[in-house]
């Protein structure tokens, strides 16, 4: 018998603390596909908001704590794509002259996959069967739509399941407003880029918003929950596992 693929999942500080039922989804959904899914104690934020502020080190010193925890994993999943770009982009930089973990570095960076990356690039999953039925629409979030180019997977994926209709969203590669600490420093700023955001998502008529990082999600649900709007906001693990939590 073929050994299963196993993953992992590297679970980020938004689904930790503010979106379990995410973490739920995915191990339910991968394991569902056949995975051998793990979850690595120890972990923690992966040093995103430390490296976005310019504290460097500091999220160096992140970084040389994660890889280890990491160093036995076949695959490493991750359900956001500022996270994994984090791990395949600025990892290897930020701690490469460090002999003691610069090759781990490498080596994890490789193995890091977004999830809709993970199922469709390296399962070469494209279609599923969902309970989840309606039409929905699909946010790209920013770093993973420019920071590890991926704009297809999620599509393939919402657009291969039966009983979903997946609508374009237009201005769909344009930021939510949520930038991490931006929405924060930058309230004006941020609220001013999610209203026409949420317009948008309200011109679609879809019952539903998809995005694959907690983020958006959470930047979109308050401006959909403060409008009185019926939509919702979901993970695409949650559409794809049928864990819609209404």
């Amino acid at each position: 018998m073929k050994n299963p693929v196993r993953a992992s999942l590297l679970v980020t500080c938004l689904v930790d603390l503010f979106y379990p039922e995410i973490g739920v989804a995915i191990v339910k959904l991968l394991r569902r596909l056949g995975v051998a899914v793990d979850f690595p104690p120890g972990q923690t934020c992966c040093g995103l908001p430390l490296f976005n502020s310019g504290y460097h080190e500091e999220a160096a010193r992140v970084a040389r704590r994660m890889i280890p925890i990491f160093s036995g994993s076949e695959h490493v999943v991750v359900p956001s794509g500022s996270c994994a770009w984090m791990i395949k982009k600025e990892y290897p930089g930020l701690v490469g002259d460090d002999p003691a973990v610069g090759s781990q570095a490498r080596t994890m960076a490789e193995r890091t996959h977004e999830l809709s990356q993970f199922l469709v690039k390296v399962l070469g999953v494209t279609r599923l069967e969902t309970d989840f039925r309606g039409r929905v629409t699909y946010h790209d979030s920013c770093h993973l739509l420019r920071g590890l180019g991926e704009s297809q997977s999620p599509r393939t994926l919402l657009g291969g399941l039966p009983g979903v209709e997946l609508v374009e969203l237009p201005g769909a590669d344009e930021c939510c407003g949520f930038g991490g600490s931006f929405s924060v420093r930058f309230p004006e700023v941020s609220t001013s880029i999610l209203d026409k955001k949420i317009a948008n998502i309200e011109k679609t008529g879809a019952g539903c918003v998809v995005a694959c990082d907690a983020g958006c999600l959470m930047q979109m649900s308050g401006g959909l929950s403060r409008k009185g709007s019926p939509v919702k906001s979901l993970h695409l693990a949650q559409i794809l596992s049928g864990s819609d939590p209404s």
